[in-house]
């Protein structure tokens, strides 16, 4: 199984762009069996995307979370489930109108740095590896089904201000229920967040002999998580509503991205090993 990894994670790929189709198409054309479908993909990709880090773990032999493209497999991994609780618990198709099309962007993404497997670099050779990374996919995950849920609020609230509802508005869910889900998602993924920067600090002093170095990963990491706490702030102490808070939640997920992608391509620091 080892040597079909990459198979496998191109088989996730193709499974969520059908899942994405379909969703888009039940939303269009307001067809329950399209969701039913969709849902089908959404779980086989899920399925598929779970095989592939198996065979990467086999033939790294070690788990796959030691740079780009194997974090981009549990990433896109995490999202998913994440994304299959939601659907499940509020019977809604049109959501994945929305979310699955960030995972198949996401995963071809990830694709492109795919590298073969080879072992850990000593500075990885830590059990704080894998608490680090487990927080981040928890993290990632969650913020981007509420970037997702945010782009779909707004779409929905301008369509509402122009007076153009027609029969797809009906299935979308009520302005409240996206709002509380992306709070929801965010409430979630701030203490992960905030674990995510403590975790990192601990390794990098067991690994560098210092907690902060203010190395580019590690000031971006912390913006992401200025920009996230201004957001719980301003929604609780502000009284932050609708497209203003929507917005920041869009903002937030750009930032996430750039921390995690732009930093690692754009900004070589101590953490240049995550394109290793």
């Amino acid at each position: 199984m080892g040597n079909w990894e990459k198979e496998f994670f191109s088989v996730a790929f193709i499974s969520y762009f059908v899942a994405s189709c379909l969703y888009i198409g039940h939303l269009i054309w307001l067809k329950e069996k399209l969701g039913s479908w969709a849902r089908v993909f959404t779980i086989l990709g899920f399925l598929v995307n779970t095989l592939a880090m198996a065979a990467r773990t086999m033939n790294a032999g070690h788990i796959p979370f030691a740079n780009m493209y194997e974090f981009g497999m549990a990433f896109v991994w995490g999202l998913i489930l994440l994304y299959i609780y939601i659907e499940y618990h509020h019977k809604n198709y049109s959501l994945g109108a929305f979310v699955l099309p960030v995972a198949f962007v996401l995963t071809g993404i990830f694709s492109n740095f795919y590298q073969e497997a080879h072992p850990l670099m000593p500075a990885l050779k830590s059990n704080w590896l894998l608490i680090h990374v487990i927080t981040a996919v928890i993290a990632y995950g969650a913020l981007a089904i509420s970037f997702a849920l945010a782009l779909m609020y707004l779409w929905k609230q301008r369509i509402e201000e122009t007076g153009e509802e027609g029969p797809i508005m009906s299935k979308l869910p009520p302005l409240v229920t996206l709002s509380a889900l992306v709070n929801q998602c965010i409430d979630l993924a701030v203490p992960f967040l905030t674990l995510l920067i403590i975790t990192g600090a601990v390794w990098a002093e067991y690994a560098w002999g210092s907690y902060w170095r203010w190395d580019p990963k590690e000031t971006w990491s912390l913006i992401t998580w200025l920009i996230y706490a201004i957001y719980l702030h301003g929604r609780v102490s502000l009284g932050w509503r609708g497209k203003k808070a929507m917005n920041w939640a869009v903002v937030g997920f750009i930032t996430v991205l750039f921390t995690f992608i732009g930093v690692n391509v754009l900004l070589p620091g101590l953490h240049s090993y995550a394109l290793l």
